[in-house]
């Protein structure tokens, strides 16, 4: 029976606890002979990446048990994690990266009575240590070649990165300089090395600071010698200095004929090229276009090991690409024909592997979540091979999004995905208009995929729609639109994202009075930022956010984006007046709207510091506004019982500022937005320490 209800009032089975359990998906995938292999979070075990592997019979089994946590800290964001072989007897062989100590471990998981897995990489209690990500087993050689990050001091940006190569037999666990450097640190960034077919040639990706990887990148190609050394290291692709020749490459892989494969934007879209290294050699650099589309087929380096294309035995190439979503092809180079997968799916991630005639990536739609998925190409057939969904509601509770493409400032375009409130249960009083709640996605130079998520889910269900904005700076549209943001951060996301909220209420879809904004990381930026320079938004959730752009540059966050700044604000010694005026921390005064604010105490990305300096600007200021912390969370949440805890503390802000009742959610209480048993400071202020 449908019943009327106010919207935000309406009851759902997607509570918070739904929502969490079903937090994240499935990546870094590999096969493994005829296995595959992935990593999968595990929100209720402390938030853990599982490595866990599909056998040949289709069953799936976890390799590790907890506290196993197969994730690499480096750049912070990380890296592929894992890589695994065949073997003739004993089984596979495993060398994986665990989160707690960062060090490379071996593990054989068939071996009878297998042993724990065995440290092949000593500790350092320099900074940070030693990190590890991208690695490439050479059985025969003994080694496995990966990233190696080594901190030189305890500051975040006292930091240096080569391509190294760590003995298997557990010789260098305990003496670095068993460790082979095979590349020089003369380049700030590089990802893992990528061998050629007939093992004499090897081929990665650099860049150095102050450009991104998404800005300026290289690829780097040398001999290796029979002793298993780098020599005549030498650019290949990219390292142009002349204007308007910026160029990023994405990913770079070898083909089975000998030619290089990579993804460059250099004609404004991520498209993939072809040269022949020993053309080159000869002193003819001539690269090929296999598509050339204005589409994407390649996105943003933000983590090492990102795979948007797999070369296969046949000459073909799956691609993943689009444009503002993303669809899995296979590409005849030979004639540039791009035949698409056919299937529900609608995105499609930077995680694909290939073996044989198979290839195996992980993809969602709006109705569904991510799923490992399984093309054979000689048959076209595909399937779900893991991580299969399951419906854990009716799906009527599901949101019905839309691609909608709205006019910004200047008349420039904005693209974003509308979520409106839908429940089978409830329809909403005759007249009333929704609430709704922009969300600004994290990057900034990333976007946000059309996708089923729960939490999402959580707030429609109850009456309250969303809106996910692609602003100008997002990937997934070409150079040009990313570029928007260039000397632009906190001026045009914020613009677009009150372009989005004031057309929806301006057409009928939302409450002009009833309008928030939520982000997480540079959405968490935006978010402030758009409480500071805008009167649209009633209130908004801010999580693990940038507050203070001068502290942030200088020591406040780690290497990797420790001159993200230079680009997306400007060089801080020419603007430095820009670094204070767009920065909400110094803007508190500005602020009317109730917030609530999240932060994980171990955040080494956006630390807590900046939220803490924040919070004491706002006392006194009689604005109601809550601020929780979270022990042992980092940069996004991971654990369960901080998802759920942070779900509900947002619903009960929407509630108590928009003035309906939760029904389900305990209410935040100290000036209006507090938290039972927590501290709670002068000022009105709710501090859950967490600890």
């Amino acid at each position: 029976m449908v019943t009327t209800a106010p919207y935000g009032t309406w009851r759902s089975p997607i509570d918070a606890a739904l929502a969490a359990s079903h937090d994240g998906r499935p990546e870094f995938l590999g096969t493994v002979g005829e296995e595959v292999w992935w990593t999968e979070p595990r929100p209720a075990e402390g938030g853990r990446r599982a490595l866990v592997r599909r056998r040949a019979d289709g069953t799936v089994h976890a390799v590790l048990p907890a506290p196993w946590n197969v994730r690499s800290r480096v750049i912070e964001y990380g890296g592929q994690p894992w890589v695994a072989v065949p073997r003739a007897e004993g089984g596979p062989l495993v060398v994986f990266v665990d989160f707690a100590d960062q060090r490379l471990y071996a593990f054989e998981p068939d071996a009878p009575d297998a042993p724990e897995p065995r440290p092949l990489t000593p500790v350092s209690t320099v900074g940070g240590g030693l990190r590890w990500a991208d690695p490439h087993l050479h059985p025969d050689r003994g080694e496995v070649w990966c990233v190696l990050e080594e901190f030189t001091g305890e500051g975040p940006t006292d930091v240096r990165r080569v391509i190294a190569a760590v003995p298997l037999d557990g010789s260098a666990a305990d003496e670095r300089k068993r460790i082979r450097e095979l590349t020089d640190d003369r380049n700030r960034f590089v990802t893992g090395p990528k061998l050629s077919p007939d093992g004499r040639r090897a081929a990665w990706i650099a860049w150095d600071h102050p450009q991104m990887p998404w800005d300026r990148t290289v690829v780097k190609l040398a001999e290796v010698t029979e002793e298993g050394t780098f020599i005549g290291a030498r650019t290949i692709v990219g390292g142009s200095e002349r204007p308007g020749t910026a160029e990023s490459v994405a990913q770079v892989e070898w083909a089975s004929d000998g030619a290089l494969i990579f993804v460059t934007d250099i004609t404004g879209w991520w498209n993939l090229r072809r040269i022949d290294p020993d053309a080159f050699a000869q002193g003819t650099i001539v690269s090929t276009e296999l598509c050339p589309r204005a589409e994407e087929f390649g996105g943003p380096l933000w983590r090492i090991g990102s795979c948007w294309f797999a070369p296969l035995p046949t000459g073909l190439i799956a691609v993943v690409h689009g444009r503002g979503a993303t669809s899995l092809g296979i590409l005849d180079p030979e004639t540039g024909d791009l035949c698409d997968v056919a299937g529900p799916w609608t995105e499609w991630t930077p995680t694909l592997a290939a073996e044989d005639t198979r290839v195996v990536g992980v993809a969602a739609s709006p109705r569904s979540a991510y799923e490992v998925v399984e093309l054979d190409t000689a048959t076209g057939r595909t399937r779900v091979i893991g991580a299969e969904h399951h419906d854990p509601v009716d799906p009527a509770y599901y949101p019905d999004p839309q691609m909608r493409t709205f006019t910004g400032p200047g008349g420039r375009e904005i693209h974003a995905h509308i979520h409106p409130p839908h429940s089978p249960d409830h329809i909403a009083p005759a007249g009333e208009l929704p609430p709704y709640v922009v969300w600004a996605h994290g990057g900034p130079t990333s976007r946000a995929p059309l996708v089923l998520d729960l939490a999402i889910a959580y707030f429609t269900s109850r009456g309250i729609g969303v809106a996910e904005v692609n602003y100008g700076g997002s990937t997934g549209y070409g150079r040009v639109y990313r570029n928007r943001l260039r000397g632009q951060w906190g001026v045009v996301d914020v613009e677009d994202c009150a372009a989005v909220a004031e057309a929806l209420a301006e057409e009928g879809t939302a409450d002009r009075a009833r309008l928030a904004i939520r982000g997480g990381s540079a959405g968490g930026w935006t978010a402030a930022s758009s409480l500071t320079r805008t009167d649209v938004y009633a209130c908004g959730t801010i999580s693990y956010p940038v507050l203070d752009l001068l502290g942030w540059a200088t020591d406040g966050t780690h290497d990797f984006e420790s001159q993200y700044l230079e680009g997306l604000v400007g060089p801080a010694a020419e603007v430095p007046e820009r670094y204070r005026d767009r920065s909400p921390l110094h803007h508190a005064d500005r602020i009317a709207a109730p917030f609530l604010l999240l932060q994980g105490l171990d955040d080494v990305i956006c630390p807590p510091a900046q939220c803490e300096r924040f919070i004491a600007e706002m006392a006194g200021r009689g604005v109601p506004h809550t601020y929780l912390t979270f022990a042992g969370e980092g940069h996004g949440f991971r654990r369960a019982e901080t998802m759920i805890r942070a779900l509900e503390a947002e619903l009960s802000l929407y509630a108590q500022t928009f003035g309906f009742t939760a029904p389900d959610v305990p209410p935040l209480e100290a000036a209006g937005l507090s938290s039972p048993g927590a501290r709670v400071s002068s000022s009105g202020m709710d501090q859950e320490t967490g600890r």
